[in-house]
């Protein structure tokens, strides 16, 4: 799948797949497509109240309009997200998500280059997943993502911090 970073959507193709930046009117469907994309990872955990699980409606609104939230779209369906802000010359990326029917298509990797095409004045790319996370792992890895270290979070659960150096960003 290819999908374009447009930066203007008004000059976009609706049969297309693009990346846009996202809105509050795509917050509904982002949020039931986080709900879908973590039920792996709560499965994977035997964890069913992780955060992206339980985020609200609101919270997500917020997200909106105060960090960058991109989105992929194949036609008019909202099929992957990627949210990301810039600290202290560090861009986090965080809540990748892709439809689970669509994963292993490119999705993610096309929103992992639209952040970091967002963000050329960062120095490096920073975001975490679950340890027992593979896949996640593998994609990060492929995409330049480095393993930076661990935090304990719980008994089941461990997060890898994986960053990417601005130098060697696609």
């Amino acid at each position: 799948m290819s999908l374009e970073l447009v930066l203007d959507p008004s000059r976009r193709d609706h049969s297309a797949s693009f990346i846009v930046a996202a809105s509050d009117a795509d917050a509904l469907a982002i949020l039931e497509l986080q709900k879908r994309a973590y039920q792996s990872e709560a499965s994977l955990y035997n964890d069913w109240t992780i955060p992206p699980l339980l985020q609200s409606l609101e919270s997500l609104r917020q997200e909106i309009g105060s960090i960058s939230v991109l989105k992929a779209v194949e036609g008019d369906t909202i099929v992957g997200s990627v949210r990301a802000a810039l600290r202290d010359r560090t861009c986090l990326v965080g809540k990748l998500i892709v439809e689970p029917a669509l994963q292993r298509r490119g999705i993610g990797g096309a929103l992992l280059q639209a952040v970091e095409a967002l963000f050329p004045q960062a120095e490096a790319f920073e975001l975490f997943t679950g340890s027992r996370s593979d896949g996640n792992i593998r994609l990060y890895r492929r995409h330049g993502y480095q393993d930076a270290g661990t935090k304990w979070v719980s008994v089941q659960l461990t997060f890898v911090i994986m960053r990417k150096q601005a130098a060697t960003a696609a």
